[in-house]
């Protein structure tokens, strides 16, 4: 009878006090105590702080990196029991304002062991004090909680609560112990550590997180390289720590890999290596990658909405009575306009990444202002093009002059410069990570590619002779040429629905037109009229910004059905063991668009990926994607399209920018 009354009070108390978990009272992060399972005499038992974060806002790891504060524990256990070093996953970084944190956005654990002693028994309370900082872009919030655990020891006759699966899951974001020692050197202006890891590791895009304060710049370039079994890492030196005994660290290897924890002391750091990551980009000589971006430019004269106005500028260079002196004084206006507006393209890129910005080349064309702004200005040439009225600057029956000339090389950079093409990409990825005065280079390098045509036609009189004799037949191709220009207005009135939805696009031609019929009445000198129309047109632009929508996702995976791209999905994927194709692409991006029609979105490419059971990630980069743009930088490039490869196991394969129908069907074995 008595052990009946002794099991109906233990299950009172079981029902009353629980023993397995405790959720701390609504936060922006909440947390839960959690045990994996009943404690064992002696023995060792595993417990867990598990944060839920509010959509938006993100904990931080054990060293935050350059602004917020690690967690605090102080716990409350009885005479006998102690709690070791908290064990965190492996954290995400975050670039805000400049400022490199060290983060979790999403729902993570802590797992503390717990050392129990011999004589333990019955239910024992397991107290904890926990202080966090939760944050989100813009603001951060000090929170706290009491959290008590009634833990249940085993064999002490009581009913001991089932394990918690949860902790497989939590296990399992644990960074891996690497069982040899590191090594680092500091020295005047860069911490160099020796980590080891086997030549063969897949190594996609690493990163090193320092556990130990005060010691490196977090938001830093970082450069790896491999000797042998040996990663090296080079991080710039930043804080106060000038002399540590011991660092530790986490290493992550892109991709999906989990992370390596690594512990090292001072010692002899081996130099040289061969690079990997960015670095290999980056270590690539200056001189190939200049000469990349002067292809790019150089390509870039062949897109549509470029293309009409070189050719009407290399007329202007054929008529009658042209002396070279002023070709000459027109070419070189008009490469002064072009590497004005790229240098000003790219330092304002540069000055934005160095600011926090997480942007990526052509982002200009992920702003619906700027669509609109080049909307207009499509629709006005066109107009121009085809007769309306005409334009000093984009005129075949006028001199125009170097007022003209650089006028037109600005129109035609910021026109231009939006796609990478081939040769550019791994031009415009370096400008990104060199030295700014070496990105800078690139940048003017690339103007002077898309400069060059006209430059040489400007001072070349053989080449100027090749260029048909002025004649009637220069207004009709004027009117031919109007046609590439309004499909891409056409082209842009598409894109500013996609960024700014209906109202939006339909407020953007009702300004083009407006535009438009100002231009017209000006030339004809109705002022009466055109004061309206210039009235309607600035309650146009103030009526822009409140017409903005951001129109409702849409399902695009296409005949491949692809997924939308992550790096959480890219890992799931890879994980399968299944291959993965991963392409990144805009609605802005000629290449991407072509691509698409002519490689990915068809029916055989479609039969060889459901043959070879292919998982397919679409990025869409149209409008700005933070996690994309983080993506494109750690694989060396600064823009769209890039298309990825992953065989079972294996790095990623980076696929050519301009894709043959066979390509992946190929791949895929088809």
């Amino acid at each position: 009878m008595m052990a009946v009354i002794r099991c109906l009070l233990a299950l009172l108390i079981l029902w009353t006090v629980p023993v397995h978990a405790q959720v701390a009272p609504p936060t922006h992060i909440a947390a839960e105590l959690a045990a994996e399972q009943a404690a064992v005499p002696g023995g060792q038992v595993t417990l867990a702080l598990a944060f839920r974060p509010e959509a938006g806002w993100h904990g931080y790891w054990s060293n935050p990196g350059d602004a917020g504060y690690g967690m605090r524990l102080e716990w409350t256990v009885p005479p006998g029991w102690s709690v070791g070093e908290p064990q965190y996953p492996v954290p995400q970084r975050l670039l805000i304002g400049g400022l490199m944190n060290h983060v979790y956005a999403g729902p993570y654990a802590v797992l503390l062991p717990v050392n129990v002693p011999a004589g333990a028994s019955g239910i024992v309370p397991v107290e904890v004090h926990a202080e966090w900082l939760a944050c989100t872009d813009q603001i951060c919030v000090p929170e706290s909680a009491n959290l008590t655990l009634r833990l249940a020891v085993a064999g002490s006759g009581l009913p001991e609560p089932q394990r918690d699966t949860r902790f497989d899951g939590w296990r399992a974001a644990m960074p891996a112990l690497i069982d040899q020692p590191a090594r680092f050197q500091l020295t005047g202006n860069a911490l160099r550590i020796a980590i080891p890891l086997p030549g063969d590791a897949p190594l996609e895009a690493p990163h090193l997180f320092l556990q130990t304060e005060q010691l490196v710049d977090y938001g830093g370039d970082q450069r790896f390289f491999r000797n042998g079994n040996m990663l090296i890492a080079e991080l710039p030196r930043a804080g106060l720590n000038a002399s540590p005994q011991v660092i530790e660290g986490v290493l992550t290897l892109g991709g999906a890999a989990q992370g390596l924890r690594f512990s090292g002391t001072a010692g002899v750091v081996p130099a040289g290596g061969e690079p990997v990551g960015n670095q290999a980009m980056v270590d690539a000589p200056f001189w190939l990658l200049v000469g990349g971006a002067l292809l790019g430019g150089l390509i870039l004269n062949l897109m549509p909405c470029v293309f009409p106005i070189l050719s009407l500028k290399a007329l202007t260079l054929a008529r009658a009575g042209e002396s070279a002196t002023g070709a000459r004084r027109e070419g070189v206006a008009y490469t002064a306009g072009v590497l004005l507006a790229c240098l000003a393209l790219g330092g304002l890129l540069l000055a934005l990444r160095a600011g926090g910005s997480e942007i990526g080349w052509a982002f200009q064309l992920q702003q619906p202002g700027v669509v609109a702004a080049l909307l207009v200005l499509s629709v006005a040439i066109a107009a121009n093009l085809a007769g309306l009225y005409e334009l000093p600057s984009l005129s075949v029956t006028r001199s125009g002059g170097r007022s003209s000339a650089f006028a037109t090389g600005l129109l035609a950079a910021f026109v231009a410069t939006p796609c990478t093409g081939p040769f550019m990409a791994a031009a415009m990825g370096a400008a990104l990570l060199l030295p700014p005065w070496q990105g800078l280079v690139l940048f003017a390098t690339l103007g002077l590619g898309l400069a060059l045509p006209f430059l040489l036609l400007g001072f070349v009189p053989a080449l100027r002779r090749v260029l048909p004799r002025p004649g009637a037949w220069m207004a009709r191709l004027q009117r031919v040429l109007a046609v590439p220009m309004g499909l891409t207005a056409l082209a842009l009135l598409w894109l500013a629905w996609r960024l700014g939805g209906t109202g939006f696009a339909l407020l953007t031609l009702v300004l083009a037109v407006l535009v438009v019929a100002l231009l017209v009445l000006w030339q004809r000198g109705d002022r009466l009229k055109l004061a309206g129309a210039a009235a309607l047109s600035i309650m146009a632009v103030a009526l822009l910004p409140f017409a903005q929508t951001t129109p409702a996702a849409r399902d695009e995976g296409g005949l491949l059905a692809a997924q939308p791209f992550s790096e959480a999905a890219l890992a799931q994927a890879r994980a399968s063991g299944k291959p993965v194709f991963v392409w990144f692409t805009a609605d802005w991006c000629l290449t991407c668009k072509v691509n698409e029609s002519a490689a990915i979105e068809r029916e055989a490419t479609r039969a060889a990926f459901e043959q070879a059971g292919v998982v397919a990630l679409r990025g869409d980069w149209t409008r700005s994607d933070p996690a994309i743009t983080r993506f494109l930088t750690q694989h060396g490039v600064a823009g769209v399209p890039l298309y990825l490869w992953y065989a079972p196991g294996a790095d990623a394969e980076v696929l050519p920018q301009v894709l043959r129908p066979g390509t992946l069907p190929a791949l895929a074995g088809g």
